[in-house]
């Protein structure tokens, strides 16, 4: 099978056999949802290739190859009464250079405008029988005559527009220095505004009869408000839920086809061993609260199966790379007034974050200046970038939003390690204490650690929230490895929940790995009815010696095994490795194997 990972171009992937998830049937229900759509879906899931079949399906030149292309498809045995009518023209704004002045981007927007209309001119030679005037200073004024002559020719015009969003993307991936340049962009009279407002001024008089536009988040729209107000948002309807993405019986038939072509020994078993460890990475996206089904990211999907196909193995590093620079976006929301805090929340994952609708208009001032909306705009941009999605929705009616999957998960992590440790030195510090808790089940460097560097971090007053949580977060930014492990805090085991498990992953298990559980419990100092210089001149033996640390001990020690004798019997040939953690405040640490 060939898979078309990193491709977005609709024809090619048709002509040279690629495998296309057909998702045409939508369609005719995108026609009826409006003659100006906003499509939205975080980084690399599928929305180019989309927009390439869109393009494809209406283009007036592509009519002699409608049936090559889009036959046997949904959409080519049951075509609509507008495919393959249009003039069509489509901006890449993820093309267009963000650096610079905003003299040097406005430049740089109608240079991209400019080049596209003269492929335009060539490309629709044929059919409209004439050059178009290129102003190289001002693209509206060539794109004015690109619409005067379909008007002239009595052909309708569709505007393809994918990254609309680019600008404020590179500048929340800091790209940018400042602000400043972004508000220029699309405030006042800026190239963006401008251009929008353009837009929507053409479409009124009806030279532009439909625009199909992508983007990641509806921020840009939101801060150019009045510039462009008629865009249909579909984003959030439940038909569309899935119109980018795989769901799982489609992964799970592209699995099987997998391993009975590739001839696998136990080809079934292999297929749901692969399925089993995917989804445990990559399932969990979910964008429409009235449809909660699980979808897949389409390139994460590729990346994997890809590697199973080619050597029947997995990814070593079950991120992929082009999807690394999402960790970006946590870092422009740790930067935010209460932003540290809601990631703080995310990763310890005690309650479930919670909000009552999904903001669908917030623009970047919002986020930073409005106190008050402040946390409900951070959550809905992390829904949008696709570090949240919605798990299910709640008896009281509210939209509860997790981690969707394992490798976001990582990116929190690392994220929260860099903000509380932020000496690149002390965390590759963190890394070594952890590695002997994997290789020879000693877990005492791993708590020297703890206690030496991260506990003078806990003691600062702006993180507002004591209890084994904290210590669990600590543990869990320096024993994170998603290469190694299948990480996870409050595993289910049994009828409980165990704090952390660490399970080697089934193509790991050749090395000398240990599987981990962690049982952890707090002591505050009042409970000890001591203070934190008494704590921290006290010996080691003496913590010990204290007898609300012991009682806890016990509990933790007690919890532990129960948990681990239920992991045993969930899972085969486990080399469990069981400990217990006790922190008295952020001061003293004990843990033992328990």
């Amino acid at each position: 099978m060939k898979f078309p990972y990193g491709i977005s171009h609709f024809a090619s992937i048709r002509i040279e056999g690629y495998y296309y998830c057909d998702r045409t049937d939508r369609i005719p229900k995108m026609e009826e949802a409006g003659k100006y759509l906003l499509f939205i879906r975080p980084r690399r899931f599928g929305k180019s290739l989309w927009l390439s079949t869109l393009r494809h399906y209406y283009d007036i030149a592509m009519k002699e190859r409608f049936q090559t292309l889009f036959g046997e498809l949904a959409i080519g045995k049951n075509p609509t009464l507008l495919h393959n009518k249009y003039l069509v023209l489509q901006w890449d704004f993820s093309c267009v250079d963000p650096t610079g002045s905003v003299d040097a981007m406005r430049q740089a927007l109608h240079d991209h405008i400019n080049m596209r209309i003269r492929g335009f001119a060539r490309y629709y030679k044929e059919i409209i029988g004439k050059d178009i005037s290129i102003n190289p200073q001002n693209a509206l004024d060539s794109f004015g005559e690109l619409l005067s002559i379909a008007q002239q020719l009595a052909l309708p015009f569709y505007l393809f527009i994918d990254e609309y969003d680019n600008f404020a993307n590179e500048l929340m991936s800091g790209i940018r220095n400042s602000d400043e340049n972004y508000k220029l962009m699309v405030h006042e009279k800026g190239p963006l505004k401008t251009l929008f407002k353009s837009l929507k001024s053409s479409a009124g008089e009806g030279a532009i009869e439909r625009m199909f536009i992508t983007g990641v988040s509806p921020v840009v729209l939101s801060d150019i408000t009045s510039g462009f107000n008629i865009a249909e948002n579909i984003y959030l309807k439940p038909m569309f839920n899935d119109l980018c993405g795989f769901t799982e019986a489609e992964v799970e038939k592209i699995f099987e086809e997998v391993a009975f072509k590739c001839s696998l020994e136990n080809p079934e078993s292999k297929k749901d061993d692969a399925l089993s460890l995917m989804r445990t990475y990559y399932n969990g996206y979910s964008f429409a609260p009235a449809d909660i089904c699980k979808i897949y990211n389409p390139t994460l999907a590729l990346y994997f199966i890809k590697a199973f196909q080619e050597d029947a193995l997995y990814p070593r590093e079950m991120l992929d790379a082009n999807l690394a620079s999402d960790e970006a976006k946590l870092e422009f929301i740790a930067a935010l007034p209460g932003g540290r805090q809601l990631l703080l929340e995310i990763v310890r994952e005690s309650e479930p974050v919670v909000v009552t609708g999904i903001s669908s208009r917030f623009g970047i001032s919002a986020m930073i200046d409005d106190v008050e909306k402040n946390k409900d705009f951070l959550i809905s941009f992390l829904y949008y970038f696709g570090v949240l999605s919605i798990s299910k929705l709640t008896e009281s009616g509210q939209i509860e939003m997790r981690v969707p999957n394992l490798v976001t998960r990582g990116l929190y992590v690392n994220q929260t390690a860099k903000f509380l440790l932020p000496n690149p030195l002390d965390r590759d510090a963190g890394k070594a204490a952890a590695e002997p808790v994997f290789t020879k089940g000693d877990i005492a460097p791993l708590c020297n650690f703890v206690e030496q560097r991260y506990f003078k971090v806990f003691r600062n007053a702006d993180y507002k929230w004591a209890n084994e949580l904290t210590v669990k977060t600590a543990f869990l930014t320096l024993l994170y490895d998603d290469i190694r492990y299948i990480m996870d805090s409050e595993h289910e085991v049994g009828r409980g929940y165990a704090d952390l498990t660490m399970i080697i992953r089934p193509d790991m298990r050749k090395y000398a790995l240990l599987d981990v559980l962690i049982e952890f419990k707090y002591v505050k100092l009042s409970e000890a009815g001591i203070t934190g210089n008494d704590a921290r001149d006290l010996s080691h033996d003496e913590i010990k010696g204290l007898p609300i640390m012991q009682s806890r001990m016990v509990e933790a020690k007690e919890q532990a095994r129960r948990y681990s004798a239920e992991l045993e019997k969930k899972y085969k040939s486990l080399r469990l490795r069981t400990f217990a953690v006790v922190s008295l405040g952020f001061e003293r640490i004990w843990g033992e194997i328990a």
